[in-house]
Formats: C-alpha cells, sequence, structure tokens
C-alpha cells in the first residue's frame, strides 16, 4: 500500500513542476516579446555618457553578432544634424575592431545581428572629432548613421587567401592606417599598420637576404608593400616615441633594401633620439651620399653633428670635474691675491728683519758679552732674509 500511495505522488509532483516551467517560459517569452518591441523604439546608450548611442529600427537574426576579426559586409550611411548626407557606402567590407570606422561605429557594430538596421549617434570625440573631415563634415559635427549588416564571416586563415587577397586587403589597412596618421592619431596608425602586416607578412617576419626579384609579380607585389608598411610603422612610433620598436621597424627593412633612403633617414634620427650620435652621423652620411642633394638628411646630419660636438664638451667637462682639474684651477684663482698681500707682508718682515740686523750687529761690537746661543740666532735670522731676496 505503501508504494502505491507513494506512485501517485510522484507523478503529481513531476507534473507541477512541469507546469511551473510552462509558466515561467511563457512568463519569459512575453517579456523579451516587450523587451524586443521596447529596444526597437528606445536609444541605448553604449558607454553611458550620452556621446555614442543606438536604436534598432529593424530587428536581425538573433545570436548572429560578429567577433572581432570577423569581416562584415554592411550598408552605410551618414547624415549631419540637418539631414545633409555626408557619407554612403554600399556592400563596404569592414573587419570588426580594426578602426577601419570612426571609433563609434567600430564600437557599435558588434553589438548588432546579421540583417539588423540600426541607427547610431556618433558625438564628435568617437567620430570625426574637431578635425572633421573635408569637404564634407565640419569640425565638431554630431553624425548620425544609418546601418545595414548584411552579412558576416569569420576571419579566414592567411594561408587559405590568394596572394591578390593578401595585397588587397593588406593595402586598404595600409592606406587606413595613413589616414589616422595624417590625424595624429599615432596609436590607431600603429594598430592598422600591424594588421596590414598579418596579411602582408604572414610568414612571421621578412627573410634576411635580397630581395626576390625571381618571384612572381604578385609575390615581389606583397614583398614591396610590406616594406612601405614597415617603414609607415616605424614613423607612427617615432611619433610615439616607441624608439626601440621604431628601429627593430626600419632595420626589417633595411636588412632587404639595405640604401632605402627612408629607412636610412629614420634610423638616423631614431639614433640620434636615443643618444647615439656617432651612430647616427654614419647612418645620415650613407643616406647624404645615395641623395646628395637630399635637403632633409643634410639638415638632420647638420643638427646631429652640433649635438655630437655639445655632447663631447659636456663629457670633458664632466671628466675633468671627476678628476678635480676644475677645483685645483679653481683654488689657484682664489689663491691668486692671497699671495700678492702675502709677498707685500713678506716684503715688509724682510725690511724689519734687516733693520734688526743691523741692530744685531752693533749689539756684537759693542756687546761681546751676548751668549753664543744669541748669535746664533740672529745668524739664522740673517741667512733666511739673504734666501728672500735672492728669490
Amino acid at each position: 500500500m505503501s508504494e502505491g500511495l507513494e506512485e501517485p505522488f510522484e507523478v503529481i509532483e513531476k507534473t507541477e513542476v512541469e507546469k511551473q516551467q510552462e509558466q515561467e517560459e511563457q512568463s519569459e517569452s512575453c517579456k523579451s516579446e516587450k523587451a524586443e518591441t521596447a529596444v526597437e523604439d528606445e536609444w541605448i546608450d553604449i558607454l553611458g555618457s550620452g556621446q555614442l548611442k543606438k536604436k534598432v529600427l529593424k530587428a536581425g537574426n538573433p545570436g548572429t553578432r560578429p567577433q572581432r576579426g570577423d569581416m562584415c559586409y554592411m550598408n552605410i550611411e551618414g547624415k549631419l544634424e540637418d539631414g545633409t548626407v555626408v557619407e554612403k557606402l554600399e556592400n563596404f567590407e569592414i573587419q570588426v575592431g580594426d578602426a577601419e570606422l570612426v571609433q563609434g561605429l567600430d564600437l557599435a557594430v558588434p553589438l548588432m545581428d546579421v540583417g539588423e538596421t540600426a541607427l547610431v549617434e556618433v558625438h564628435p570625440r568617437f567620430g570625426y572629432g574637431s578635425l572633421g573631415k573635408e569637404p564634407d563634415v565640419p569640425g565638431g559635427a554630431v553624425l548620425f548613421y544609418t546601418l545595414v549588416l548584411q552579412r558576416a564571416e569569420e576571419e579566414p586563415e592567411f594561408e587559405e587567401l590568394s596572394a591578390q587577397r593578401r595585397i588587397e586587403i593588406g593595402n586598404r589597412k595600409r592606406e587606413r592606417g595613413n589616414w589616422w596618421f595624417s590625424r595624429n592619431e599615432h596609436t590607431l596608425a600603429v594598430q592598422c599598420y600591424r594588421r596590414a602586416l598579418d596579411f602582408l607578412d604572414g610568414d612571421g617576419g621578412i627573410t634576411a637576404g635580397v630581395e626576390p626579384r625571381d618571384s612572381n609579380e604578385e609575390l615581389n607585389a606583397i614583398f614591396a608593400d610590406r616594406l612601405k608598411v614597415y617603414n609607415n610603422l616605424a614613423a607612427s612610433q617615432m611619433k610615439l616615441q616607441a624608439f626601440d620598436s621604431a628601429l627593430t621597424s626600419v632595420e626589417n627593412v633595411l636588412r632587404c633594401q639595405p640604401n632605402n633612403i627612408k629607412a636610412l633617414f629614420r634610423k638616423g634620427k631614431i639614433l640620434a633620439e636615443k643618444g647615439d650620435y656617432e651612430k647616427s652621423v654614419e647612418v645620415l652620411k650613407q643616406a647624404n651620399k645615395i641623395e646628395p642633394d637630399n635637403k632633409p638628411i643634410q639638415q638632420e646630419l647638420a643638427k646631429v653633428v652640433a649635438k655630437s660636438k655639445q655632447e663631447l664638451t659636456k663629457q670633458k667637462n664632466l671628466y675633468r670635474k671627476m678628476l678635480g682639474q676644475d677645483d685645483k684651477k679653481s683654488s689657484k684663482e682664489e689663491n691668486t691675491p692671497q699671495v700678492s698681500k702675502y709677498s707685500w707682508k713678506l716684503v715688509a718682515g724682510s725690511a724689519a728683519a734687516v733693520a734688526a740686523g743691523l741692530q744685531r750687529r752693533s749689539l756684537v761690537v759693542f756687546e761681546p758679552c751676548f751668549s753664543r746661543e744669541r748669535r746664533d740666532y740672529h745668524q739664522v735670522l740673517l741667512t733666511s732674509i739673504n734666501t728672500c731676496y735672492r728669490a
């Protein structure tokens, strides 16, 4: 009987649990539907500062948000507050997180689902800032972007890409890095250049040696493009005062092209910034020999030579101080007037001694009773006076 009582109790308990689960699921479903409706009608403050906001105009496929590095294909339309269209791109390819858009859009795209249409409000700090974008976007402008995320794909493996595709993506990132460099956004420029090298330098680094002239045109193009990127990367690193990293970048170029004038010029400047003036002069002279009419190289060489001389003078003065030569010199200068005083005192004293000696002679003549010790004392005094006169 006990077994018969336990069985229906277990069935009833499971049924109640199932009912509760169903009710909870229905409740959550209703809440999510309401939330989706609310989200489509409301602005989302992405950073909490009011300077970057997003509103869903059309929901996409849930769970399809792109990840960092994914390739996204988008329609983009940007407007000013008065409705003037300043940007319009169709099926535009970007890579999430690679600074290929203004910072505001780079932050907003990962919050979109595939198929979603969104309106994004971007304030100057996350848009084109105080510089604007000539000729359409004035400085300090607030922009409104309508974004459509058409599709997203995972980042491809470099080995799977053709040479032409690597060149296309790598140069796109290099050009974007140049754009950031022109706006003095050197950290973002470095980011773009490094990503460009991922595509143009997929083997992990430039192989030391001569330029591979026997390779086909596309591989030669990759080789030439990545040397450009390393040169540009060095320029940005110099702006950030990352001189060790910048030196590595130019060395990557010079290992393959020892006479690359831009790399030599930048190496000379980097070495000067690091205080190695001797090597800097040597490198700049090499660059000047290749291009003797290059005025920037001549000016930099003259500047470094002048700094080298100043540094040499400082070192000499430092060594003198360490050896105490300056102290001896200064002590002599200080003692010069004192010697003059002492000489006058000595003359006066000598005169007095002469007088005393004359007096002593008279004493010797008229007072022979003086002791031998007294005579010896006066004899020593007279000898000292004679020595002073000879000197």
